[in-house]
């Protein structure tokens, strides 16, 4: 398997395993969860309900089990849309390809254990997308100012980072056009940059510094802000944690460095007044906790996930971002096939099959990328000399 077919799956598997695991623990505290698994959670674990088609506040989904979410969904989706058009991609796209898939195409859902629409499993912000552009029928440039502002729009943009393998700027724009369409302010920011950081984490030699790096190059406002102080947190952290109080001070010292840029507040289940407003000084939770933990873990998958599954609040998310980085900077071996394969086979879906479609698509995008450069390249040396010949 050449490089960027490895880290393609890489990145795919490792993200839907963080879903899949941090599904079961999301919405609650490190303290809840220890208390209902008697202890960590250190793998896949149960529903949080055995009556989970009617218990509340998450009914009717099935999280846990080895179950995907919505975040893997929507992931495989704009996969399906890369491999069809073999492009970089734009909000038109989104219009033009995804919506469909949401809403044409049934497919099995596992956290509904039955075969459904896209949209019928997704959170109200990412039915906004087709709200306003299958039925509002709004320039897709736009479609994403006055949706809530949250993580919807970063959770699923890994793609794009394999896209633009090796070029995180690249990666920072197609993902802020891309989304332009269901997110706006912090919510558009952080996909931006988490698709730079997956750009950055998979290219050849890369290491966990250059990931930290491009973060602070690219974001802007309250995004790089948080980023920023989670490193700067983080860089006095006696780690990785050796035993169970080591994890909770690293879950302790991130919460509380990510704070005061949440808008969401303490009470996850209780949002505060000015949670998921546009804002210029906010950032998501999701992106800055995760770098937190996987910084606390020297960008070690197994312990930056699990840490993230702990974390709890929106525990699935933040483990997509923590292995989705961790598993592009180690490669598809750092995936634990003892939590894949399980995944897999509760999904019912061939995760290692979507990364390959992926790799198969960024191939040909990448290729393309090369014959535009090049004769860019011409072009600027015809500039130079007036097109007289050197």
């Amino acid at each position: 398997m050449d490089w960027l077919q490895d880290r393609a799956v890489a990145v795919i598997t490792g993200a839907a395993v963080g879903d899949a695991l941090g599904g079961a623990t999301e919405g609650w505290t490190p303290e809840q969860i220890e208390e209902r698994h008697g202890g960590r959670v250190t793998g896949i674990v149960g529903p949080w309900h055995e009556n989970w088609r009617d218990a509340r506040p998450i009914a009717p989904y099935h999280k846990g089990d080895g179950h995907i979410t919505d975040d893997t969904l929507m992931t495989r989706a704009l996969v399906e849309v890369y491999a069809k058009r073999r492009e970089h991609l734009d909000a038109y796209a989104m219009a033009q390809d995804l919506v469909p898939l949401m809403i044409g195409e049934p497919r099995w859902i596992p956290e509904l254990e039955s075969t459904a629409l896209l949209l019928q499993r997704v959170f109200l912000a990412e039915k906004w997308i087709v709200a306003r552009l299958h039925y509002g029928h709004v320039d897709p440039r736009e479609a994403g100012v006055g949706n809530v502002v949250n993580c919807g729009a970063a959770m699923y943009v890994p793609p794009v980072g394999l896209a633009n393998a090796g070029d995180p700027r690249a990666a920072y724009a197609e993902a802020i056009d891309l989304t332009g369409a269901h997110q706006a302010s912090y919510g558009r920011e952080a996909a931006g940059v988490f698709a730079a950081m997956v750009a950055s984490a998979v290219a050849p030699g890369a290491a966990l510094d250059d990931v930290v790096a491009t973060a602070s190059e690219v974001s802007h406002d309250g995004t790089r802000a948080a980023l920023e102080a989670v490193v700067e947190a983080l860089g006095g952290f006696d780690g990785p944690p050796t035993d169970d109080e080591g994890e909770r001070a690293l879950a302790r010292l991130v919460r509380e460095t990510v704070a005061p840029f949440d808008s969401v507040g303490p009470q996850y289940r209780n949002m505060s007044m000015d949670a998921r407003r546009p804002s210029r000084t906010k950032a998501i939770e999701e992106l800055p906790a995760a770098l937190g933990l996987l910084l606390g873990h020297r960008g070690d998958y197994r312990g930056s996930v699990l840490a993230a599954v702990n974390y709890g609040r929106d525990a699935d998310s933040i483990a997509v971002m923590a292995g989705a980085i961790c598993a592009g900077l180690g490669g598809a071996s750092v995936v634990p096939s003892e939590w894949l394969d399980p995944v897999e086979e509760a999904s019912r879906m061939d995760i290692r099959a979507t990364g390959r479609l992926m790799g198969e698509a960024a191939a040909d995008i990448l290729r393309a990328d090369r014959e535009r450069a090049r004769a860019r390249l011409r072009v600027l040396d015809t500039l130079e000399t007036g097109g007289v010949p050197a």
